[in-house]
């Protein structure tokens, strides 16, 4: 019995020893790591790829007729994996590498060594490799809503690909890993310029250069799912919080002020947009008052961390009302058959909000400020040169990538192809069993 005790005391003292060792290297581990901050930001990578998938895979998929709907979910789906190895191989390298005014070095390609870095306020690198992975992710996915129902898959998946390289990766390096825009103290917050300029404008562009739909414009058929957009619609303003509320990178009140940005925006863009539909034609629509919601989430993607909560509402408003007129535009007077309003929406929205976050970050409206080197002036000017040098980059880009695909692998289907949708035509599959 002696012995036994001597025993447990002996292991009693030889854990204590251990713990004492191990304490300081344990401390160390949770004061260099901000665990609240890595758990938000890795939450609201979460959140930007649910926008993906299914969300914006959904908003789209309700808003083709069903003989499309598994096309357009292959589209986002495929963009998902392509994007994501794109940006484990390079791009995030290219974007974030160390150094260089037009696109970044090789330094951290294949995310060599990153696994024990961390960035300025103990943010783990990989998680900021996975939350930025998500916004390159759903970028070149918007494009689809220009050319659904009409082109080849191989198209898609080479395009997409192809995209990212080149508008996709040198613009972020521009405006968020430290390029020209940067130096300039251009305010993207969460992709304005980024996401939805490059993607709105070269959605206009292969529109354009792609052709119309079958029966476009008086003769098509109408969404065969508003129910499913509906749905869509909700996880992308659910996702959008992620979105824009994550891209302060920390679980502060920069986040906070953001997430509330983006919902009264969101709450605005839709309720113009309603209202303006309730005038036209007499009846309000779920499509109508979910294409408002998106509209104000992209007007206000670029603002929401430098305004304050009265600023995203005038936001939203004109998001809402100025998009609204933009789908007009392009569908009925200038006749482009942007399917799925990706430019009027998207676009738009997007550079509208990358011009007002210049008025609306002053302090005097509720806003962050300006940097000590700008004011309201200064700041508009940056905003619109980077906005019209991003919109022409794109659209040049675009353009040829679409000439260059369709003369190698061809864009459009053929008509009986298009009549008896993508689904079977290209996978062999339908969304729905009719039998």
């Amino acid at each position: 019995m002696p012995f036994t005790r001597l025993g447990r005391a002996a292991l009693l003292l030889s854990a204590l020893l251990l713990l004492s060792l191990a304490g300081p290297a344990w401390a160390a581990e949770t004061t260099s790591v901000d665990t609240g901050g890595t758990a938000w930001v890795i939450t609201a990578s979460a959140l930007v790829l649910f926008m993906t998938l299914p969300g914006l895979a959904l908003f789209y998929g309700g808003l083709v007729r069903a003989r499309n709907l598994l096309s357009v979910l292959m589209h986002c789906f495929i963009i998902c994996c392509i994007v994501s190895l794109i940006w484990g191989l390079f791009g995030y390298s290219l974007v974030f590498g160390d150094g260089g005014s037009f696109i970044g070095p090789l330094n951290k390609a294949f995310l060599a060594h990153l696994g024990d870095k961390k960035l300025p306020g103990h943010l783990p690198e990989m998680a900021f490799v996975l939350f930025e992975m998500t916004f390159a992710v759903i970028t070149p996915a918007l494009i689809v809503g220009a050319f659904t129902e009409r082109v080849r898959f191989p198209f898609v998946v080479l395009f997409s690909a192809a995209w990212v390289i080149i508008v996709y990766l040198p613009v972020a390096h521009w405006v968020w890993g430290g390029g020209w825009a940067a130096q300039h103290n251009v305010l993207d917050f969460a992709g304005g310029i980024v996401v939805h300029t490059t993607a709105g404008i070269s959605a206009l562009v292969t529109a354009m250069l792609i052709g119309a739909r079958r029966g476009f414009p008086h003769n098509l058929t109408p969404p065969h799912s508003p129910g499913l957009t509906m749905a869509g619609a909700g996880m992308l303003w659910v996702g959008w919080f992620g979105f824009n509320g994550g891209s302060a990178l920390a679980a502060n009140a920069s986040a906070a002020t953001a997430i509330v940005a983006t919902h009264f925006a969101a709450s605005a863009g839709a309720l113009t947009w309603i209202a303006l539909e309730w005038l036209r034609v007499g009846k309000p629509t779920s499509v109508g008052l979910v294409t408002g919601c998106v509209a104000g989430l992209a007007t206000i993607t670029p603002a929401s961390g430098f305004v304050g909560p009265m600023g995203a509402i005038a936001i939203g408003v004109a998001g809402g009302l100025v998009c609204f007129h933009a789908t007009l535009l392009v569908k009925q007077r200038l006749k482009i058959d942007d399917s799925l309003d990706v430019f009027a929406v998207h676009g738009v929205g997007g550079m509208l909000g990358s011009v007002l976050v210049a008025i609306f970050a002053a302090s005097a409206l509720g806003g962050v400020g300006y940097v000590a080197s700008m004011d309201l002036s200064r700041q508009l000017g940056v905003q619109v040169l980077v906005v019209l040098v991003v919109a022409l980059w794109s659209a040049v880009a675009t353009g040829i990538l679409v000439k260059l695909l369709d003369v190698t692998v061809g864009v459009r289907v053929s008509a009986e192809e298009e009549y008896d949708g993508l689904d079977l035509a290209a996978h062999g599959e339908r969304a729905y069993d009719h039998t």
